[in-house]
């Protein structure tokens, strides 16, 4: 198993028991304790969890907490990719197509090949992705706005920039998502940007990883009925993904 790949498993081990011993994750993951203890290292060191001698707890990050950027597309980058890549088969030529700020949605803008196509962003990552392939078979169009740690641009100059727009399909990336919280963002202008995307979007897919699953910022962009789709991944728990279906007709797993 990759490291990247049991550094998932152990988190989703924490969220599930929230502290364990080093001997166990070793058993459950087949792998030698000086292995786990390595692993507990490099995840202290991401703020993710906190060692304690034989074991580790997994530390409950505050609502208002935003990683920035580049801290955020080291996380979960396989399975990042692989929504994205299932999101941009949905994409048709001669479409507008709205992506918000986000890893995922970075990502989505790396793999967009089909033209004609109009993007409108709010997201200084996703703009330079797709700004050196700018033709008149593609327009880019970048809001203005207050830029955040995950390269967001919000606040009022964004929403107004917005709000007279129409687009065939907003991607959204979020913070978390929750049954009770719905779609969430740490951050209170970002939400607001992502509602005025909304209102001008006839279709809204969601994309998130399986880790997103059970965490809340500290707004709520839209509860999940919101949502038209989701594309998530297969190791979100079998119990996440009958919540996500009650709410989203649409669940995609990739």
């Amino acid at each position: 198993m990759l490291a990247r790949r049991r550094h998932d498993e152990i988190v989703k081990i924490l969220r599930a028991d929230g502290m364990v011993r080093v001997s166990i994750l070793a058993s459950r993951l087949g792998v030698s304790e000086m292995t786990i203890r390595r692993d507990l290292e490099g995840l202290q060191r991401s703020g993710l969890v906190e060692k304690f001698h034989g074991g580790a707890l997994l530390l409950e990050r505050p609502t208002t907490e935003e990683l920035g950027f580049d801290v955020k597309r080291t996380l979960q980058p396989h399975l990042k990719e692989a929504i994205a890549a299932r999101a941009a088969q949905r994409v048709r030529p001669g479409s507008s197509v709205g992506l918000t700020a986000g890893t995922t949605t970075w990502m989505l803008a790396k793999l967009l090949e089909v033209r004609p196509l109009t993007v409108v962003t709010n997201s200084i990552s996703v703009a330079e992705v797709l700004y050196p392939s700018a033709s008149p078979l593609l327009d880019v169009v970048l809001t203005g706005g207050v830029r955040t740690p995950s390269d967001a641009l919000v606040g009022p100059v964004a929403v107004s920039s917005l709000s007279s727009l129409h687009i065939d399909v907003l991607f959204m990336g979020v913070h978390g998502m929750t049954a009770r919280a719905g779609f969430t963002t740490p951050n209170l202008l970002e939400a607001e940007t992502n509602r005025a995307f909304l209102r001008g979007a006839a279709e809204l897919v969601v994309v998130a990883d399986h880790t997103k699953y059970g965490v809340t910022g500290l707004s709520t962009i839209c509860p999940l009925s919101a949502a038209d789709s989701l594309i998530t991944d297969a190791e979100l728990d079998p119990p996440a993904l009958e919540v996500l279906r009650s709410e989203v007709s649409d669940v995609e797993l990739v």
